[in-house]
């Protein structure tokens, strides 16, 4: 039975945070909307639940990395909360940048067609996708921790979020492969991508600054 504990004060803040990061323009997005124009929807519905699975491989990977440290010092686990936070403020930088330029998607890039897939690809394209994909664990080594207290059962506490993520991932990416003909279109549009940049560069350096700020050693 999951602890009431789990969804406490910081709960609200991760939702928010999660959903902007979700929904922000990524690999992930792109490749659902490529299978979805290749297979059809299912092929979509199914890339999306295949990406998602892979965040409980990384959630595992971070809370055993989080437990390590833990194990040495509240110092250590300090130290790591504070070069986590250096990386979510440098990521923020680079999506504000990446506002500033107004660059849009590249949509049409992935768009083609590609006949004759089997069954299974959308699942080892979606799953692999992520689950080798180095930036997701050392994303979640950087985010989880801010969420995560030194009493909290790590491991526990990391799937339960990482499960909080899967939900809404899959609500995003799934209405995307059931609106993909005209999602398409706003996927490509400079200003869809402008703005979605800049807010998740902002909630990005906010949690950095607070990580820092906020996490002190005991």
């Amino acid at each position: 039975m999951m602890q009431s504990g789990f969804i406490d004060a910081q709960f609200i803040s991760f939702l928010v945070a999660i959903t902007l990061l979700t929904i922000s323009p990524g690999v992930d997005t792109l490749l659902v909307i490529r299978n979805t124009a290749r297979g059809g929807i299912r092929d979509g519905i199914t890339t999306s639940v295949a990406i998602c699975c892979g965040l409980f491989v990384h959630a595992t990977i971070s809370a055993l990395g989080i437990s390590l440290i833990l194990l040495q010092s509240a110092w250590a686990f300090h130290m790591l909360k504070l070069a986590g936070a250096g990386y979510l403020i440098w990521l923020g930088i680079n999506s504000l940048l990446a506002a500033r330029r107004g660059q849009p998607l590249p949509v049409n890039s992935v768009l083609k067609g590609a006949p004759g897939v089997s069954r299974w690809q959308p699942v080892k394209e979606g799953f692999l996708s992520n689950v080798l994909n180095p930036k997701t664990v050392v994303f979640y080594m950087a985010f989880l921790p801010q969420f995560i207290a030194q009493a909290d059962p790590v491991l526990l506490k990391s799937l339960w979020l990482a499960g909080v993520h899967f939900i809404i991932a899959n609500i995003w990416q799934i209405s995307v492969a059931l609106m993909v003909g005209s999602a398409s279109k706003w996927l490509a549009s400079a200003r869809f991508a402008q703005t979605l940049n800049a807010a998740t560069g902002a909630v990005l350096i906010m949690f950095g600054i607070r990580l820092a700020l906020t996490q002190r050693p005991v």
